[in-house]
């Protein structure tokens, strides 16, 4: 290197949310959950329904609140030039429910999208577990080696399939019993949230099921995450090592 040349700093290693995180060499609970910030904006819609609701009993308020809420946090990001997805993916959440609670006139139906969501989730994972794709392993595997063209060119294989790394681990026993156990945790965290959530919505308990989804909403999905990265912590070790020798 010529000392007359500019020092270029390491560029920072890009937050890991969500499963990406389950990825990383060091697991971060703050960066899966995407930070203070991201739970704030994951929870506040649904505190500020509920808390309007038990104080007012009143159901265009309370909607309104809750959409209010979301929406300062689209535009807040967008006045700021930070990335959308998670407030707007709640943003659609939330307006999704409103029109659901408003057209019914029944409190509870706000959180029914929700319901709806975790069913299929629950449905998709188990189903990937009895035809042998456990889905944490196949979107996992997914994030690990990139699945596109570009990918394959930057690691001069353009001629092979760049898909072939969603299939490759399924051949590693190991692999296939890791992620196996790893996708039965999120079956878990999906029947319970249906399990403790839909008595409370047929009974109409607005305020305990507000509670619940809270409780069971990102701190749960926070704990699945740290637990499925425990699960398969290690499960690419042999590649590395036999990558080094080879160096």
């Amino acid at each position: 290197m010529n000392p007359a040349d500019p020092v270029v700093p390491a560029p920072q290693e890009r937050t890991r949310r969500g499963l990406q995180a389950v990825n990383a060499e060091e697991f971060s609970f703050s960066d899966a959950v995407g930070g203070v910030r991201g739970l704030v904006e994951t929870a506040a819609p649904g505190i500020v329904f509920v808390t309007m609701w038990v104080a007012t009993s009143h159901l265009g308020w309370s909607l309104g609140a809750a959409c209010a809420t979301a929406l300062v946090a689209v535009v807040l990001r967008l006045v700021q030039r930070t990335p959308l997805t998670q407030a707007l993916g709640g943003l659609l959440g939330i307006a999704l429910g409103v029109v659901l609670a408003w057209r019914s006139g029944d409190a509870g139906d706000f959180f029914v999208p929700g319901l709806w969501l975790n069913a299929a989730y629950l449905a998709g994972v188990l189903i990937s577990i009895l035809v042998r794709w456990p889905a944490v392993g196949l979107v996992l595997e997914a994030i690990r080696t990139g699945f596109t063209a570009e990918k394959a060119r930057e690691t001069g294989t353009e001629d092979a399939n760049p898909l072939a790394g969603l299939s490759a681990w399924r051949s590693d026993p190991e692999l296939l019993q890791r992620y196996t156990v790893a996708t039965w945790l999120w079956v878990g965290m999906f029947a319970l949230r249906l399990g403790v959530q839909l008595p409370l919505w047929y009974f109409e308990q607005v305020g305990w099921l507000g509670t619940a989804r809270l409780v069971l909403g990102t701190p749960l999905w926070g704990l699945v995450l740290w637990l499925t990265w425990t699960v398969v912590r290690g499960a690419h070790e042999k590649d590395k090592q036999a990558a080094a020798a080879q160096v």
